[in-house]
């Protein structure tokens, strides 16, 4: 495939779906993968967490906050305060290579050096490497 050929890919919904949870499965899931919508004609745009928020979750404080992390950080490229998006990207970076990471990435590491935090306490960490 080649991709670079492409602008917009059109497809119904759960094709679609198919699509995206697969290029999510390439950078480690849905908990990380960041989303956009971007209208190129207005450049109106809404960044988001991909497949949404799971509000089933909340309250729980448990659940991977990078892919809406990672949203605010294309957010911030896209209206150019990239230095903003660096700080997010490296925090994220870092907090994941020490190893402290949520359960979604503890249960796929299977190593023993990693130790599994929460939603917030992996937020914290995030911004302490930045």
């Amino acid at each position: 495939m080649n991709p670079e050929n492409y602008d917009v890919i059109a497809t119904l919904n759960l094709n679609g779906d198919y699509i995206s949870d697969a290029l999510a499965a390439q950078v480690g899931g849905i908990g990380i993968a960041p989303g956009a919508n971007i209208n190129q004609n207005t450049g109106h745009a809404i960044f988001e967490a991909t497949h949404g928020t799971a509000p089933e979750y909340a309250g729980l404080d448990e659940l991977n906050p990078s892919s809406v992390l990672l949203s605010g950080a294309m957010l911030f490229d896209y209206i150019g305060w990239n230095e903003v998006s660096d700080l997010i990207t490296r925090g994220i970076e870092k907090t994941i290579a020490n190893k402290t990471v949520t359960r979604d990435f503890y249960y796929l590491m299977k190593d023993e050096a990693a130790q599994k935090v929460s939603c917030s306490g992996f937020a914290e960490l995030v911004i302490e490497n930045m």
